[in-house]
């Protein structure tokens, strides 16, 4: 710039009239040339004469010049020449998936804890609190009063059981004491019969002797037919009685192994006694209290599981705690302490850190060259440690997904997108927003 300021300055007349400058721009290049030459030696001429260190800063200054142009025109020339033979992204971000927490019920939000904008919370933390003072609890109601009924009737069930089988074991001590004398009564009668039984029989052989003595005497004539008749006749009762007697004993008998057994044989009564009769109604009627007892104890423990689990559900219908199912930073809270929220309404956004993708837009040409699974290299922007992961979506110019914190969309150089997945540490950090490119490994395409 110096040389030419001074091929300015030279005098007018060792240069071409306008005239002829505009006529013969040969010659005013050639006049140039002379200016430019002639300053350069006499510097050289000047150079000769001038100190050493003033020729060296002349040369270290050239030189300095020299390098500071290589090093631009690399920088220049490097950068696009890089372009061209990488498959690179035009932009790209870190980006990660979204998970939304919604309010399961209706009600008003209370706050757990306090939770400050990009707190980092762990899996299971209790960040919100739904409430819900309206909740329906009819049927809790209704169960628990149905069970205090059944509880109610309980205990006169129980007293009319402890009654009714008192009654019955009363009864059943009268029927035993009746038994026992029945079959006492009977044995004595036996022993009575069979008395009866011997007298007939002497009797019976006092007849026989007196017939057999009088049947010897009346072929003498000394004893009339008349008497031998009447003796004859007194045999065959005593006879007859003894007979009658043994049968009484048999049918006694009959009897008492019948009341032996528990049952009653007699002309004035069925089988069973009254107090035995009584004592088997006594006894199912203490069976059904007993059974209905177990009915109202079966249904009181029905009752009491059916609370419980309406209990819960009243429970979850009236309250509801918000807690995160991944780990990460609170991306958005789209709810307040204090506010009405319907169910289903979300609360907030957190990140799943685990999830962590590239969202990137290439060019049409680098996006034609892509396939799922190529691999992919997230280089930031910052410098920092690079990222590798391998292509898992391809949407082009389609809608991009839109459960991630960054959308796709906002990347607005080139219409096709690309998602990259990485497992990496670095991406697990969830710097979100982090920006950068991203390198895609090349492939030869088959034809």
């Amino acid at each position: 710039m110096m040389d030419r300021s001074r091929a300015a300055s030279v005098d007018p007349t060792s240069t071409p009239s306008p005239n002829e400058s505009k006529t013969d721009a040969k010659g005013l290049q050639e006049a140039l040339h002379e200016q430019l030459f002639a300053h350069d030696e006499a510097g050289q001429s000047d150079g000769q004469t001038a100190p050493e260190p003033e020729r060296r800063r002349l040369y270290l200054r050239r030189g300095a010049k020299i390098a500071i142009g290589l090093v631009i025109i690399a920088v220049f020339g490097w950068l696009p020449l890089r372009a061209i033979w990488e498959h690179s992204s035009v932009e790209a971000v870190l980006n990660s998936r979204l998970v939304t927490l919604r309010a399961p019920i209706g009600g008003r939000v209370a706050a757990a804890q306090r939770v400050s904008d990009q707190a980092k919370l762990e899996a299971g933390t209790v960040v919100l609190r739904v409430v819900n003072s309206r909740s329906d609890r009819t049927r809790l109601d209704d169960l628990r009063r149905q069970k205090a009924r059944l509880e109610n009737e309980r205990p006169s069930l129980a007293a009319k059981l402890a009654s009714a089988k008192a009654a019955q074991k009363d009864l059943a001590r009268q029927a035993t004491q009746f038994r026992e004398g029945r079959v006492l009564q009977l044995e004595a009668r036996i022993a009575e019969i069979q008395t009866s039984i011997e007298a007939a029989a002497a009797r019976r052989d006092e007849a026989s002797a007196a017939v057999e003595r009088a049947s010897s005497l009346a072929k003498s004539g000394n004893v009339s037919t008349v008497e031998l008749a009447r003796l004859t006749r007194e045999l065959s009762v005593s006879q007859q009685t003894e007979l009658g007697a043994r049968k009484r004993l048999d049918a006694a008998k009959v009897e008492l192994a019948a009341a032996q057994n528990g049952s009653f044989l007699g002309d004035s009564y069925n089988d069973r006694p009254s107090s035995v009769q009584r004592e088997e109604e006594m006894r199912q009627r203490a069976g059904d209290l007993e059974a209905d007892l177990a009915r109202t104890d079966t249904e009181i423990a029905w009752l009491a599981n059916e609370i419980i689990v309406e209990e819960v559900r009243f429970a979850d219908l009236s309250e509801a705690n918000i807690t995160t199912p991944v780990a990460g930073p609170v991306w958005e809270m789209m709810t307040s302490p204090g506010e009405d929220v319907q169910a289903g309404q979300p609360l907030l956004k957190v990140l799943d850190c685990s999830g962590a993708v590239i969202t990137a837009n290439v060019t049409e040409n680098v996006y034609n060259r892509l396939q799922l699974g190529d691999h992919a290299t997230f280089e930031p922007n910052d410098g920092g440690e690079p990222i590798s992961g391998r292509v898992v979506n391809l949407t082009g110019a389609a809608g991009a997904p839109a459960n991630l914190a960054i959308n796709p969309d906002a990347l607005s150089k080139e219409p096709y997108r690309v998602t990259v997945a990485s497992r990496d540490a670095a991406a697990r950090a969830c710097t979100v927003g982090r920006t950068g490119r991203v390198v895609f490994a090349r492939h030869e395409t088959t034809p």
